[in-house]
C-alpha cells in the first residue's frame, strides 16, 4: 500500500467519531464549541490555555543547601518562552498543548535535540496523530507518530510513520491517565452535558429564526379553503416574514382579526437549561463561571469575585502547571540541579500585598521576634538568596559604637 492510499485510509471517514479525536474545523468540533465565536467549551479552554500560554517560564539552578538562582543565560528560557522551533512560536505552542490536553486529554510534542542530547526546541503534536504503546515488559512507552497533514509536500522523512522513545516525547495527560492516555473531557465528563447543550443551541437557533415566537394569531368567523389558508400564509411570509420586515403594517381583510399571544422563554425553560449547561461545563473544567462571561449568580464586583479568581490560579491552573513542568523537568534535566518553573506572580499579583505583609511579619515587624531570615524571604519570592551590591540603608547593621 502506498503513502497516499495509508494517508487516505488514516483520515477517511468513520461511521462513529470519538470525540477525543475532534480537530479544530471538523463538525463535531464545531458542534460542540459552536464553531467561531464559541460556547461555553471554548470559553473555557481559551481561559486556561490562555493564561497559561501568557506565563513565564524560568529555568532555576539549584544548590544542595536549598539557595536557587535564575539560570538567565540558559538556552532553554528562548524555547520555552519565545519559540518552540522555527514553526511554533512559544505562545500558540501553550495554547496548542494545554488546549489538547483539556478538549483530548493529552498534551504531546516531540523534543528536538541537538549535540550531546541538549534540548533545542519543542515541536507539538495533534493528538490524532500520537499512538501511545507500552514496551513489551510495561516498563516504558513508545510513541507511533503519524505524518503531519499540514505540510502540503511533505518530505520523504515526515511523510511516513516514526516511532519515537518517550524520552523525545513531552507527553501531559489529564486527568484519569491509565498508563497510556488520560481521559478526554468531552467523551467522559461532558457526553451528555454536551449533547444537552448543542440540542438547547439549535432548538435556541431554530425558535428565534425569522421571528418564529407566534405573537399572534388571525382569527376569523367564516371558513377558510385551503387555497386561502396557502395564500394567506404566503403572503404573511413574503409581507411580514424575517427582522427586516417585522414592523411593516398588516392589512387584514374579509372579517380576519388578530389576536396577541404570549409565550415567554422562561415558561418553556430554555433560558434555565442553557444557563445550567454553562454552568456544567464551567464545573468540568474547574472554572469560575463568572470568568466566561455568566454572572447569573455573581456580582461583577467584590470580594467574593476576587476570591474566587485567586482560587481558579491556585486551583484549576496549579493542576496544569504541575503537570507539564514535571514532565519538562525529568524529560529535560532529569536531576534536581536545575528545574523550569512557570511564574504565577502576575496572576497573584491581587495576593502581593498580603504577601509582602507576611514576609514583613515574619521578618520582625515592629520589633517582633523574627522566626526567618532575609535570605528565606527572598527564596520565597523566587529571588537569590544573596543579595548582590550594597545593602539598602534600611538593611545596613547599625554602626557600632567605638570604645572610650
Amino acid at each position: 500500500m502506498s503513502v497516499r492510499e495509508r494517508l487516505a485510509r488514516w483520515i477517511a471517514p468513520k461511521a462513529s467519531v470519538d470525540s477525543a479525536a475532534v480537530r479544530r474545523g471538523d463538525v463535531v468540533w464545531d458542534s460542540l464549541t459552536g464553531g467561531i465565536g464559541g460556547n461555553a467549551v471554548y470559553a473555557c479552554v481559551q481561559l486556561i490555555a490562555g493564561a497559561i500560554a501568557a506565563l513565564p517560564m524560568h529555568v532555576y539552578r539549584q544548590a544542595q543547601d536549598g539557595d536557587r538562582t535564575r539560570d538567565l543565560n540558559n538556552d532553554l528560557w528562548w524555547v520555552l518562552n519565545e519559540q518552540f522551533s522555527p514553526r511554533w512560536l512559544a505562545s500558540s505552542g501553550w495554547s496548542f498543548l494545554v488546549g489538547s490536553k483539556l478538549l483530548h486529554g493529552d498534551g504531546f510534542a516531540e523534543i528536538l535535540r541537538g549535540p550531546g542530547g541538549r534540548v533545542s526546541g519543542l515541536v507539538p503534536l495533534h493528538p490524532d496523530r500520537v499512538r501511545v504503546v507500552a514496551t513489551p515488559d510495561g516498563s516504558r512507552l513508545v510513541y507511533e507518530v503519524h505524518p503531519d497533514l499540514t505540510i502540503e509536500r511533505p518530505l520523504p522523512e515526515v511523510s511516513r510513520i516514526r516511532v519515537i522513545d518517550q524520552d523525545d516525547i513531552l507527553h501531559v495527560p489529564g486527568f484519569g491517565f491509565n498508563g497510556l492516555r488520560g481521559l478526554s473531557p468531552l467523551k467522559h465528563a461532558l457526553r451528555v452535558s454536551g449533547r444537552l447543550a448543542i440540542s438547547a443551541q439549535d432548538f435556541s437557533a431554530q425558535f428565534l429564526q425569522n421571528m418564529a415566537r407566534p405573537d399572534y394569531a388571525l382569527k376569523t368567523d367564516g371558513n377558510l379553503t385551503r387555497q386561502q389558508v396557502d395564500d394567506l400564509r404566503e403572503q404573511l411570509s413574503n409581507n411580514h416574514g424575517g427582522t427586516m420586515k417585522g414592523g411593516k403594517p398588516m392589512v387584514l381583510q374579509g372579517g380576519l382579526s388578530i389576536q396577541a399571544l404570549t409565550m415567554p422563554l422562561e415558561e418553556m425553560q430554555l433560558l434555565e437549561t442553557r444557563k445550567f449547561q454553562v454552568e456544567e461545563v464551567a464545573r468540568v473544567y474547574g472554572v469560575p463561571a463568572f470568568m466566561i462571561g455568566h454572572t447569573e449568580k455573581t456580582t461583577s464586583w467584590g470580594t467574593g469575585v476576587e476570591a474566587m479568581g485567586k482560587g481558579f490560579v491556585r486551583f484549576s491552573l496549579r493542576d496544569h502547571l504541575n503537570a507539564f513542568q514535571n514532565e519538562i523537568n525529568r524529560k529535560f534535566f532529569r536531576n534536581a540541579g536545575r528545574v523550569a518553573e512557570f511564574d504565577t506572580s502576575e496572576l497573584e499579583r491581587g495576593d502581593t500585598k498580603a504577601m509582602y505583609e507576611a514576609l514583613r511579619i515574619a521578618l520582625g515587624r515592629a520589633g517582633e521576634p523574627a522566626f526567618i531570615s532575609v535570605e528565606e524571604a527572598r527564596a520565597k519570592l523566587n529571588m537569590s538568596r544573596t543579595i548582590k551590591g550594597a545593602l539598602p540603608e534600611y538593611m545596613a547593621p547599625a554602626p557600632q559604637e567605638k570604645p572610650i
